[in-house]
């Protein structure tokens, strides 16, 4: 007898909680899903299943065994799944959610490649910076750029960015250097609204956390929005160093309180499931790994 064909069998049994639902699962006999149990438990001369005319329930060492049946079944799986895809080509629509302005600095200028590696795929990008739900709004795949928590989802880093405390020289010489962040609650603040930390900003430095109230001049959902205004000698801006790597490099704006850190997020691929992942999301997330294995802006 075919032990992969047994253990497939008990597992069905028991995530169906009925031979006759199992045996519907699997197109077998009723009769014939009985005797793989059978024969399996006295092969293995251990009583896996306690049966009466109502209902089936493990055994203790049934539950032992149907724990690792899944693992292997699982496995076996997940590597014909990766075999597979290895041979097919990426083809189809790939439907990717991704920030708007990262996506337009940094993922923008990558389309073209991917393009042309897989002509197959047709690329379907939707910029939003609202946190989406990949499954209920039928996307493939999103980037993300978050100190991401616990999730069902599954990610892929591909980089991180850290938090820039910032303003323009001319902004300084106007109104003075900030010596700790006590002081920004008296600076003119550039604020992004959909910033985690709200109006409370935290920063990490030689006396250990502080945490400072701001009072923002200007909110705004648009990061790049506070940049421009910042560039025009506005005030103070918190933003992620992929926005203001640029200006930073060319002196347009400079660092404040460099001494003090208020934080680093993780920009990731993510996607619903590892099991039976299309070949063309496998595409995109290695093409994005490959991509950001070096990044343009300063850690």
């Amino acid at each position: 007898m075919d032990r992969f064909e047994e253990m497939r069998v008990f597992a069905a049994v028991v995530d169906a909680g009925s031979f006759v639902r199992a045996a519907d699962a699997l197109d077998l006999s009723k009769t014939a899903v009985s005797r793989h149990v059978s024969e399996l438990e006295s092969r293995l001369g251990v009583r896996l299943l306690h049966r009466t005319t109502r209902k089936l329930s493990l055994t203790a060492e049934g539950q032992v065994f149907h724990a690792r049946c899944k693992a292997l079944l699982g496995a076996v799986e997940a590597a014909e799944a990766e075999i597979t895809a290895g041979s097919v080509q990426p083809s189809g629509v790939l439907r990717l959610n991704v920030p708007v302005t990262f996506g337009l600095m940094h993922l923008a200028p990558l389309w073209p490649d991917f393009m042309q590696r897989y002509p197959q795929v047709t690329l379907d990008v939707s910029l939003a910076d609202r946190l989406v739900d990949l499954v209920e709004e039928g996307f493939d795949l999103a980037v993300r750029i978050a100190q991401l928590s616990s999730s069902t989802l599954v990610s892929r880093q591909l980089a991180t960015t850290r938090m820039v405390l910032c303003a323009s020289p001319e902004y300084l010489r106007r109104h003075g250097q900030p010596q700790r962040p006590a002081d920004l609650a008296q600076h003119r603040v550039l604020a992004y609204s959909l910033f985690h930390q709200g109006e409370h900003w935290a920063f990490d430095g030689p006396q250990g956390r502080e945490v400072v109230k701001v009072n923002p001049i200007l909110r705004t959902n648009s990061g790049d929005t506070c940049v421009a205004a910042a560039l025009a000698h506005q005030g103070v801006v918190l933003q992620p160093s992929f926005l203001v790597g640029e200006p930073l490099r060319q002196g347009d704006l400079v660092e404040v309180l460099p001494g003090h850190r208020s934080g680093e997020m993780g920009i990731y691929a993510v996607y619903p499931s590892r099991q039976h992942l299309p070949p063309k999301v496998r595409a995109m997330v290695d093409f994005l790994v490959e991509a950001f294995r070096t990044t343009a802006w300063p850690a």
